[in-house]
């Protein structure tokens, strides 16, 4: 699974956007560095009902804003995605994720 299909996944199943959710976190000060990463799966999970993968995707998002590393990028690798920025703002209005007859 891609990473950006993770973050589409949890909207799908919070119905809140990855950039909303960031929001969230940061509001409850996970986005420090002494941030442990448990104590944000827990919030998730209880919060979002969010598992471990899923809740690790948001993870690097808090931590490390909406950049991956280049190396999945074009890749046949499980993480593989098409971009190296990740879309935050929803999947309605990612522009690379619509139907080009739509266009």
């Amino acid at each position: 699974m891609s990473f950006q299909a993770y973050l589409d996944s949890i909207e799908d199943k919070t119905g809140l956007t990855p950039r909303q959710l960031v929001d969230i976190a940061k509001k409850k000060g996970f986005d420090d560095p002494s941030a442990k990463a448990g104590v944000i799966l827990d919030w998730l999970k209880s919060d979002y009902d969010l598992g471990r993968g899923h809740g690790m995707a948001l993870v690097h998002v808090i931590r490390n804003g909406p950049g991956i590393d280049s190396k999945h990028v074009g890749s046949t690798g499980t993480h593989r995605d098409e971009s190296d920025t990740l879309w935050l703002d929803g999947q309605a209005s990612n522009p690379s994720a619509r139907n080009p007859r739509d266009q």
